[in-house]
């Protein structure tokens, strides 16, 4: 793995630039905007579909595998809630979920590196763009500050995130809750419940390098438990992709 192997996370949006191996079937609760810096890549997605493409979008929920065939690539997520996921909801249904070849080409490194770094998704996405509709309902809005952001006094994560306690702040039944945050955010409350955790894991690795000190950022139960849902969420090893990491920038 090279030395530019890099993540760069803040609240709605992540993003991994290096070499990474290559993914088996998974799913995650974020759209991905997947961008071949170097080269071609290929993506394998639905019944028997596969393509080789210099960039693709693949959808929150989309089951799919992602080989670099060696290429240096970037990884773009978007949480579900971002005005830019929310405006891709309308492309993804009118086109299953994928969208290949729709990042602007890579000319020049230095220009794709700080449209990269800045989130600049008009740029990178000159031709995708829509009406992302009404604003995120406020009752979810709260439950993601919960999923989030885990409080100083760290109090058990089971209670703190559990359906019901998500649901009994907002002030509805669990099974309300379910279907209003599956609206709004076209994922899963658990599915996205695994989701927020793992980021957390991730960031933890801007204080401590050590996986377990990672998967205890994430509160996970144990490193095992951590690995397993990050094969779940991502298709590989924590330690194949997070320990060639030479840089991990938390952004406000």
């Amino acid at each position: 793995m090279p030395a530019t192997n890099t993540l760069t996370l803040c609240t709605d949006k992540a993003l991994y630039v290096g070499e990474i191996p290559a993914t088996g079937w998974h799913c995650h609760a974020a759209s991905v905007l997947l961008i071949g810096l170097s080269g071609r890549f290929a993506l394998h997605w639905g019944a028997g579909r596969a393509e080789t493409c210099r960039s693709a979008l693949v959808a929150a929920g989309v089951e799919h595998v992602f080989d670099p065939c060696g290429e240096t690539v970037a990884l773009v997520y978007l949480e579900p809630d971002t005005r830019e996921a929310r405006s891709l909801r309308r492309p993804f249904e009118q086109l299953g979920g994928v969208v290949l070849d729709v990042a602007v080409p890579v000319a020049a490194r230095s220009t794709m590196d700080v449209y990269l770094r800045h989130f600049d998704l008009p740029a990178l996405l000159p031709s995708l763009g829509g009406d992302p509709g009404r604003p995120l309902d406020a009752r979810v809005a709260r439950s993601l500050q919960a999923l989030r952001h885990p409080p100083q006094e760290r109090p058990e994560r089971s209670e703190r995130i559990a359906r019901a306690g998500l649901a009994a702040g907002v002030q509805l039944s669990p099974s309300r809750f379910n279907h209003l945050f599956r609206a709004e955010m076209g994922v899963s409350l658990r599915s996205y419940r695994v989701w927020s955790q793992v980021r957390l894991a991730m960031a933890g690795l801007a204080v401590s390098p050590r996986l377990t000190d990672a998967a205890l950022h994430g509160e996970f139960a144990d490193s095992a438990h951590f690995s397993r849902m990050f094969r779940q969420t991502f298709g590989m090893t924590p330690s194949s992709v997070l320990k060639p990491l030479r840089q991990v920038t938390l952004l406000a």
